[in-house]
């Protein structure tokens, strides 16, 4: 079978933004021009097709990212909506890991948010390049100039402004094609037949202008431009296109659209521009992974020929099929019936179904080729961030890595019938989302879940009501402490032994425990030499450590940021096994942890607060008696004040109806997750009294 599209004529994308800035609405709007639908479907009607989950329409927002597939003008889009709340961040990292490019979508009326610029960083550790689009232009207080400076100041990004808006707030209406120097024109109410017509005489002067700073920006980014740019040569239509193609693939630079996604003005020129200007899988570099035996670098080139390679990105379950894993094929061709290898598992996977998804319809296929995304049906073993791959030639891609949860409620099934059943929904659940976790309390008992946030767990507890059928009673929200050292303690020896007739237990080991920076987690290193602890036992000694590391022994949080690293040991001939060196590890770390000055963490949180100016003090005044570090003040749009601070998560509960009430319900406020630090004495007295 051959391939519908040649493979510079794919482009997988992603649209990425803060929440609200129109992300869903303009995905919209890019399925119906494309011919994908027939009407365009209402975020606030619930009618959208990528935002297709009962919770995702009655709240208006985008809790799953969802891959839908378009084709414009003989290029094949695959394109990903994803969430812009920070609770599903999780959702946007493993989005963007795969992608090949970016749209971002910014609100006109208050450029650069907070969630804009943890989805723009994480865009930058994955080397996605990105254009951008300044959604919202009818609103009033709307201002693409500032939209763009924003950018340029708060992202430290190369924004270059491809159009000039045609007519202000209310009255915008088009767009002037800095590169065609032609007026686009919306004027029909679904804005499906652009009018291309001359500039406005009253806009032909700036226009010019805008022209000129544009081509210097992107000759200033090309080499053989800047000779001509210099020279004072015509450059072409194509060269400039070309030159822009090259800056925004090397992340040189941003190209940058405007439009009201909303009022169907714009959306075309933003689909041209993804395919004029946003990478195909041959032009990102070929993917880097390792040898699952040997370790040694290989790279895979996004070639049909080359042997099979894909990351599994997204495990999805769903009621009526079974376990959908997405993957991203970068070379190679995966075959309904094939198979695959988990070469991180050593597993076998037989390909059931492929699967092109189209938010939550489907459409079987017979196979996937390099550069591609679809889904498989069938897989046992494999979840997110595993790679499958040719079985004679094995590789294993980079994974993707997911922030630590920083809340977590109790649960319990309010029937004894409830009891398997949430069990079942709560592992269904897990396997979905890397960044939810299940654990059973032992000092109470109790089920407890983590997750990223309120609002977070909410829908996952309304997900087990409504298709898993599963009652649950909730706890009280409880912050996610964590447990770590404040100094090195070196030489702790533990010996294990166990003698009750016949074949006894005898493992031994020597440590040295020093604290790590913040966010290292816990780290593992072998320095034994000689022998003196064999090497089959090393496994079984770093399983007894992150073993104990998951309860702390000031209150039974987990251990975060400590390095344990093995010196010395010693070990019996006859009597030594895993478990005893296991159990040894275990009770040398407790023993060492209690040694090393424990002290409590607790989740610090990245604030922004956005107020009218008159509120001020009042907000201010309550951010201090809730623990606050101010980091700054910026003034917005329209005589709002944005508050800057990092608050501690403990502090953030109940913060939306104060904040309401100080403001008389014009404030808002946004939290991220930013890092961990000790508590003083006093609160970590009563979190321990507890």
């Amino acid at each position: 079978m051959s391939r519908e599209y040649a493979l510079d004529r794919y482009r997988n994308i992603g649209i990425i933004a803060h929440i609200d800035a129109g992300k869903t609405t303009t995905t919209e709007r890019i399925l119906f021009y494309a011919g994908k639908t027939y009407r365009i479907g209402s975020v606030d009607d619930g009618t959208t097709v990528t935002d297709w989950m009962v919770q995702e329409r009655e709240r208006g927002i985008t809790i799953v990212s969802a891959a839908v597939s378009a084709e414009w003008k003989g290029y094949q889009i695959n394109l990903i909506d994803t969430p812009g709340h920070i609770d599903f961040t999780a959702e946007v990292q493993r989005s963007l890991r795969v992608l090949d490019g970016g749209v971002v979508v910014f609100d006109a009326t208050q450029g650069v948010e907070p969630q804009s610029e943890t989805v723009w960083r994480q865009a930058d550790r994955y080397k996605v390049p990105r254009i951008c689009f300044i959604n919202k232009m009818d609103r009033v207080g709307a201002s693409f100039e500032g939209s763009i400076q924003s950018i340029k100041d708060r992202l430290g990004a190369n924004p270059i402004a491809m159009q000039l808006p045609i007519g202000f707030e209310a009255a915008f209406k088009g767009a002037v094609d800095l590169v065609t120097m032609k007026a686009i024109l919306f004027e029909d109410e679904l804005g499906k037949e652009p009018i291309v017509t001359d500039i406005p005489a009253d806009l032909v002067k700036e226009a010019e202008e805008a022209r000129a700073k544009m081509i210097e920006q992107v000759a200033e980014l090309d080499d053989d431009l800047i000779v001509k740019y210099l020279e004072n040569e015509p450059i072409s239509e194509e060269e400039l296109k070309a030159a822009l193609r090259r800056a925004v693939i090397a992340s040189k630079a941003t190209a940058v659209f405007c439009g009201s996604s909303l009022k169907n003005k714009g959306v075309q020129p933003l689909i041209d521009a993804v395919v004029d200007y946003l990478p195909s899988p041959l032009d990102v570099p070929a993917v880097k992974g390792t040898h699952a035996k040997t370790g040694e670098e290989i790279e895979r080139h996004p070639d049909d020929d080359a042997p099979a390679s894909a990351l599994v990105f997204k495990i999805v379950t769903d009621p009526y099929v079974g376990r959908l894993a997405y993957i991203r094929v970068y070379s190679g061709v995966v075959k309904q019936g094939g198979q695959l290898l988990n070469p991180g598992k050593d597993k076998k996977e037989r390909v059931g179904r492929l699967i092109r998804m189209y938010a939550d319809r489907r459409e079987d296929i017979e196979e996937v080729r390099a550069g591609d995304i679809a889904a498989i049906l069938g897989l046992k073993y494999s979840f997110t961030g595993d790679t499958l791959s040719d079985s004679d030639k094995p590789i294993v891609l980079e994974s993707i890595s997911f922030p630590e949860p920083v809340i977590s409620v109790a649960i319990e099934p309010k029937t004894a019938g409830d009891q398997d059943k949430m069990g079942d929904a709560l592992y269904k659940l897990s396997q979905e989302d890397p960044t939810f976790r299940v654990h059973v309390d032992e000092s109470t008992g109790q089920t407890v879940i983590s997750g990223m946030g309120e609002l977070h767990l909410d829908v996952l507890v309304d997900r087990m009501l409504r298709e898993f059928r599963v009652q649950a009673n909730v706890g009280r929200t409880r912050v996610s402490y964590r447990e770590t050292i404040t100094r090195p303690v070196e030489k702790i020896s533990y010996r294990y032994v166990k003698q009750s007739g016949g074949r006894g237990m005898y493992g031994h080991v020597v440590f040295d425990m020093t604290p790590l920076e913040r966010g290292n987690g816990v780290q593992f290193e072998n320095k034994i030499v000689g022998g003196t602890v064999p090497k089959e036992y090393i496994p079984a000694i770093e399983k007894g450590i992150n073993e104990a590391a998951e309860s702390g022994i000031l209150a039974g949080y987990p251990v975060t940021d400590v390095k344990v690293t093995l010196t010395d040991g010693s070990y019996h001939e006859v009597d030594s096994n895993e478990m005893a060196f296991k159990m040894a590890s275990a009770f040398a770390f407790r023993e060492g942890f209690e040694k090393g000055k424990p002290v409590l963490l607790e989740p610090i949180m990245k604030v922004e607060v956005i107020i009218p100016q008159d509120y001020l003090g009042d907000v201010l005044g309550q951010l201090s008696s809730r623990r606050a570090e101010i980091q700054g003040m910026d003034m917005r749009q329209g005589n709002s004040q944005a508050i800057r601070a990092l608050v501690p998560l403990a502090e953030l509960f109940g913060y939306t109806t104060e904040l309401r009430s100080a403001t008389q319900g014009r404030g808002v406020f946004s939290m991220e997750f930013n890092h961990y630090a000790p508590v003083s004495e006093a609160v970590a007295k009563q979190v321990l009294n507890r």
